[in-house]
């Protein structure tokens, strides 16, 4: 029985998650379950004496000073949110796209990229957007699964380009496996986040060329400024953003500051912004910072549960039953990266980003350290996949946002629909940044990028939209029952 406890630990995770149990209590309950069982059974190196490195492990987390990035950059996206900066973007970028096809979709998807590199939140970027442009889309007729799809995309980009909580979150647990800086981690997704952008845009592109009356121009008179005056306005309105961005990445780019002086810069220049436009209250500090304290505890109690789990799930060898899984498997790297890509992907129907963060992550690390995977390219490999779980039908935040500011009109399974074609767009990526780590990692040697590993690639890329289909039909499954 002893030697089942490591797999029994973690069945009992699952188990307890998907039946709805807290996360951090679930992890920690376990931990001291199963710390009880193994005293009673005897089992070698069980003993209460050996959670006296618990408070060790908890002082350590409170001293991380990566770790406070993360109120940082929440505050700033917050205040941004109320700032009214993504309703001029939005407004004028819609206008200077206005006469294309498509034009309001591709203004989303660019709002949403420099959203993304100034506050970092992905719930911030799905309200403010969904807010704001999904009723100008509807009324100019767009069709509502290609709105509603490209607003909840474009709002997780947030989750893959820099300043990214979840990447301040792997750069934490890669890092104790090797060297992976916050830095690095922001430096390795700069480019793969605004390769996801571009390819948000070909879709958008290339469905506007397959149904022109999905995506219409924008009425003469919708559109407020024209000719040269609009471009002198475009200006006008990017230079807050584009400042507040050299502020928060260039500084951390250029060495000049840490990631945590970054987001302490980023707080200072959204409130300027916001107190230039006259929208900084004492409510709107309140709530701000009481949602700030929400998600830096929510964030806290999960990795303080997790410690607890990790520790006794290595002293029940459960470390090691995880590593004879993977390094058993055919192919060395190439092996590991398919299996567990996959298996973030599918966990990621049902844990949101910073449960896997917190608790697969850290099981996954020392086995890529040991197969000799560079963990930058490692961690945005899984960053971007850990993206797909905000773009999940039936369990994505991103469109349970949406859904609490869409129109009536909009049904939820129109955005269940708009969003399948976004999350096979993010599995590409992932295929393009395992088959390419010099996206990620200048110094990286590739292992995928074979002429037989290229097969390999496309037959994850089969698999992907296979298990496309079973969402579908799960979905469909669902509607018609409701």
């Amino acid at each position: 029985m002893a030697d089942w406890m490591g797999p029994a630990m973690f069945g009992a995770l699952v188990v307890f998650l998907l039946l709805g149990y807290p996360v951090a209590f679930t992890l920690g309950g376990i931990a001291l379950v199963s710390m009880a069982f193994g005293i009673a059974i005897d089992y070698p190196g069980m003993s209460w004496q050996a959670l006296e490195s618990l408070p060790i492990r908890i002082f350590g987390i409170m001293a991380n000073s990566n770790l406070l990035a993360i109120p940082f950059f929440t505050f700033m996206g917050l205040i941004l949110e109320r700032s009214g900066m993504a309703e001029e973007l939005l407004e004028t970028i819609g206008m200077l796209f206005g006469r294309m096809r498509g034009g309001l979709a591709y203004a989303v998807i660019l709002v949403g990229a420099l959203l993304a590199a100034t506050t970092g939140v992905v719930a911030a970027s799905v309200i403010a957007m969904g807010l704001i442009s999904l009723p100008i889309m509807m009324r100019t007729g767009y069709d509502r699964r290609l709105a509603s799809g490209v607003i909840a995309a474009s709002g997780t980009l947030a989750q893959i380009i820099p300043p990214s909580l979840v990447l301040i979150v792997l750069a934490d647990q890669l890092g104790t496996a090797g060297e992976a800086s916050v830095g690095d981690m922001y430096r390795g997704a700069f480019i793969p986040g605004f390769i996801l952008t571009a390819m948000y845009l070909a879709y958008v592109f290339v469905a506007t060329l397959l149904k022109p009356n999905a995506a219409p121009p924008l009425p003469d008179e919708a559109l407020k400024v024209k000719g040269w005056a609009l471009f002198q306005r475009v200006i006008l309105v990017m230079i807050p953003p584009l400042a507040l961005i050299f502020l928060v990445l260039g500084t951390v780019f250029m060495g000049i500051a840490t990631p945590t002086e970054g987001g302490a810069m980023g707080v200072v220049g959204a409130l300027a912004l916001s107190l230039a436009k006259r929208r900084v209250s004492l409510r709107m500090l309140t709530q701000a910072m009481e949602s700030t304290a929400r998600i830096t505890a929510f964030v806290t109690f999960i990795l303080l549960g997790s410690n607890a789990f990790n520790l006794v799930f290595r002293l029940v060898n459960g470390d090691l039953w995880v590593e004879s899984l993977f390094t058993g498997l055919p192919g060395g790297q190439i092996g590991f990266l398919i299996v567990a890509n996959l298996a973030v992907f599918l966990l990621a129907f049902f844990l949101e980003f910073f449960e896997i963060a917190f608790i697969i992550v850290p099981l996954l690390a020392p086995i890529a350290v040991n197969l000799g995977i560079d963990l930058i390219w490692f961690g945005v490999m899984l960053g971007v996949n850990m993206q797909t779980s905000f773009m999940h039908p039936p369990f994505g935040f991103a469109l349970f946002y949406l859904r609490s500011v869409a129109p009536k009109e909009i049904k939820t399974t129109d955005i269940y629909w708009g969003a399948i074609p976004y999350v096979v767009i993010q599995l590409i990526g992932v295929i393009l940044i395992a088959s390419f780590p010099v996206l990620s990692n200048p110094s990286t040697p590739s292992v995928v990028f074979t002429g037989q590993n290229v097969l390999i690639g496309v037959g994850v890329l089969v698999a992907f939209l296979l298990l496309r289909v079973v969402i579908v039909r799960f979905v469909s499954a669902r509607t018609r029952a409701a």
